[in-house]
């Protein structure tokens, strides 16, 4: 199972101090979590995709190209590609290039957005968000499997024996998440190509993303992929720890409280009650993480948010040294236990290029003992 961080990379006063970062100290520190990331043994990075402020990510493959240089070992990928607004052709070039530059440790999360006003800044209708991603990833799915392409539809000029370069890496596309909060359309679409579904359930209560998870889990069946449980599922949540739970609570409480995304709402008490987010201390994220896996089933990703509301970036690298120190290890020994044998672990370009070439090889001694056979 993969643990790791992602980032929505809001630019947010400090509501102890009221100073709000630049927008380069931002981005420095977005890299600097990454760095802490791989430091403390943690899996992967992950970076949102913005286009107007308060937020600075608004080119995750030129930030993820610079940390994969500054890494090793760490998976590289988005929280969330705008499949919507962007043009599949670039994606496809953007991140097979990324693919080339880290080695294949890259894998995307496909994502609608969810700020209205991103849409016809790049000639698009929100309205049209649902068809729009429905027709763009068809078209960046057969870009990264097909050397030349020929295509024509609703969204943008056709193609005409069009191929994208680089082609990926080994001839295989990076892994793709389809990444959603509310929308079954999407949880069906990583089912019909077997892609992975992350529900990024930092807000929604534990009965919504087990209907979620539970409808991808099916309709991956249904399309014939293997078992519901073989279907590669990934999570979000929330964590601000101290090794005093209290301490926690204190300290986090005004950064909830005057959170652009959830303040001025439901109490910090009620918000944790009702969803993910976990104040506390590292046991009690412990147990909380692992509760998921009873309305999620055996999953393969977790990543947690932890640089959110203003929160100084000393605080964040300790939220990360507590992770790495003491809460992904005891994660990882107790998500193990129990996990029935055929679910799979998380995809990574290495597992998938053996697989590949594994079933390559049973195809071909087939082919070998059916001449056989018939000679």
């Amino acid at each position: 199972m993969q643990f790791g961080i992602f980032s929505v990379g809001d630019v947010t006063a400090d509501p102890t101090t009221g100073r709000v970062p630049t927008e380069h100290e931002r981005i420095k520190a977005m890299v600097a979590i990454a760095e802490k990331a791989e430091e403390v043994g943690l899996d992967v990075f992950a970076t949102g995709e913005h286009h107007n402020p308060p937020f600075v990510p608004s080119s995750p493959t030129t930030m993820l190209g610079w940390i994969a240089a500054r890494t090793e070992k760490l998976v590289l990928s988005t929280s969330t590609t705008l499949i919507t607004t962007n043009d599949p052709v670039k994606i496809a070039e953007d991140f097979a290039m990324l693919q080339h530059l880290a080695n294949g440790r890259v894998d995307v999360m496909m994502g609608r957005g969810n700020t209205g006003p991103v849409y016809p800044w790049f000639g698009k209708d929100i309205r049209q968000g649902i068809a729009l991603a429905v027709e763009n990833y068809a078209l960046l799915h057969r870009l990264w499997r097909e050397d030349v392409v020929t295509w024509d539809g609703k969204f943008r000029t056709p193609l005409q024996s069009f191929t994208s370069t680089p082609r990926p890496l080994d001839g295989l596309p990076p892994f793709v998440w389809h990444g959603s909060i509310r929308s079954p359309e999407i949880a069906e679409q990583a089912a019909y190509y077997g892609d992975g579904f992350f529900h990024n359930n930092i807000f929604w209560p534990k009965d919504h993303t087990r209907k979620m998870v539970e409808l991808y889990r099916e309709r991956y069946a249904h399309y014939g992929h293997g078992a519901p449980e073989q279907a590669v599922v990934g999570l979000g949540g929330q964590v601000f720890m101290r090794r005093n739970s209290q301490d926690a609570v204190r300290e986090f409480r005004p950064y909830f409280d005057n959170a652009p995304v959830y303040g001025h709402g439901p109490s910090l008490e009620e918000f944790s009650r009702q969803t993910p987010l976990t104040v506390g201390s590292p046991q009690e994220v412990v147990e909380k993480t692992l509760s998921f896996r009873e309305y999620a089933g055996d999953y393969q990703r977790q990543l947690f948010l932890v640089d959110h509301a203003g929160l100084p970036l000393k605080s964040v690298l300790e939220q990360i040294d507590l992770l790495g120190e003491e809460v992904v290890p005891v994660l990882r020994e107790e998500f193990a236990k129990n996990r029935p044998a055929g679910v799979p672990d998380a995809p990574t370009h290495a597992s998938r290029l053996a697989a590949r070439d594994t079933e390559a090889r049973t195809a071909e001694g087939r082919q070998d003992r059916q001449e056989v056979t018939t000679a």
